[in-house]
């Protein structure tokens, strides 16, 4: 029986680079750089024999990635169109799955509070959709739609009829506005807040610091030491810290906080601080704000509206204290509680620099425009569900 003829391979110049390339590139996927050594080795003249023996390869795959490049030159080495395994699952099986995750457990008479993969994987045997489906595939599916119904986003609508009054008169002394005028070099913003109960725990176990591999090691076991609240105003346009620890949250603490602030310079002497709170039960209502006026006649109260303490900034300030001073808590008493906070604020306002605030009434009217457009829709869904 004669032999089969190998065929003759002669790359051109721009086909020899770039076989090069793909055959040594760090960065070639391994089927192509073996493919790509094929033909090179094809080029110089050597038998299908010994490229694959080489290679590694089978005879045949040697002659077939090598009678391809005769053919369609450098395409031919790209992997041919596959027709692969038939469906299992029709298409109104995988949508029949995904308008389940759509809807919430309760309303498809589960005891469930949010679906999961194999919760929706039984539930789709169970309900006859399909006779046997595992809890990858329905993963699969639903992330075709970027469906994950086991996460959830809470929210609460606008209860506060003022709101966006309120909020704007907030948002513009962020903005180093009021009333529509630019204020005084000698007018402030504070923003003020309580950060209740941060507990002294003091681990069973010392706490290992972090090593070559390791993560810092905090014991789970520990004995409580006791509580205490934080009271910080914060200059918005100063960043500057001002805090101090009490037994408890209440009028007087907050009172206390007041003081310590506005018996020093430059709010001392100032024609005007703004102190922007939210609707906390220690300085809630007008009644705190005429606690306020009479105390210090220079400090005026601004309310953030009601459910949206995320407009004080102080709370941002908080966030960076839970991070970096609370968590991991392991304090021996609550004097080291004491003491760490007030170290802290010297090294935050040693660098501190102003928060990018950028939030501003253009954002709060598209906010509400949306909330608007929302409450609407549903309303309108709500009439015809009635009507039907």
């Amino acid at each position: 029986m004669p032999l089969r003829t190998a065929c003759p391979i002669a790359p051109s110049a721009a086909e020899r680079a770039r076989l090069k390339a793909m055959a040594y590139g760090h960065k070639t996927e391994h089927r192509l750089r073996v493919r790509a050594q094929v033909v090179l080795h094809a080029a110089r003249g050597r038998s299908n024999v010994r490229i694959a023996q080489e290679t590694g390869l089978h005879l045949d795959t040697v002659r077939r990635w090598r009678g391809w490049f005769a053919e369609q030159g450098l395409p031919g080495l790209k992997d041919r169109q596959r027709c692969g395994r038939p469906p299992v699952f029709t298409s109104l099986q995988v949508a029949e799955a995904k308008a389940l995750a759509c809807w919430l457990p309760a309303e498809s008479g589960v005891p469930l509070s949010r679906w999961s993969c194999p919760e929706l994987a039984y539930e789709a045997i169970q309900r006859g959709i399909a006779a046997f489906v595992s809890a990858s595939t329905v993963r699969r599916w639903l992330a075709e739609d970027a469906l994950k119904p086991w996460q959830h986003r809470s929210w609460i609508f606008i209860t506060d009829p003022d709101f966006r009054a309120k909020a704007q008169r907030v948002l513009d002394l962020y903005a180093r506005t009021w009333q529509g005028t630019p204020p005084d070099a000698d007018e402030y913003v504070i923003s003020a807040d309580e950060k209740t109960s941060i507990q002294s725990r003091c681990r069973c176990h010392p706490t290992l610091a972090p090593g070559q591999a390791r993560a810092m090691r905090v014991n789970h076991t520990y004995g409580r030491g006791g509580a205490l609240a934080y009271l910080a105003a914060y200059d918005v346009h100063q960043s500057k810290v001002s805090g101090r620890t009490e037994p408890r949250t209440g009028i007087d603490p907050f009172m206390n906080l007041v003081t310590q602030v506005m018996s020093q310079e430059p709010y001392k002497s100032a024609k005007r601080v703004f102190w922007i709170v939210d609707n906390g039960s220690s300085h809630r209502g007008q009644k705190a704000a005429d606690r306020l006026t009479a105390a210090f006649p220079n400090a005026v109260m601004i309310h953030t509206p009601v459910h949206a303490s995320w407009l004080n900034q102080v709370e941002i300030y908080f966030s960076v204290v839970q991070r970096k001073v609370v968590t991991p808590n392991d304090f021996t008493d609550l004097a080291q509680v004491e003491d760490r906070l007030r170290a802290f604020e010297d090294r935050y306002n040693a660098t501190a620099q102003p928060f990018q605030w950028k939030f501003t009434t253009s954002d709060l009217d598209d906010l509400l425009a949306r909330l608007d457009r929302h409450t609407a829709d549903h309303r309108e869904e709500s009439s015809v569900s009635l009507a039907a």
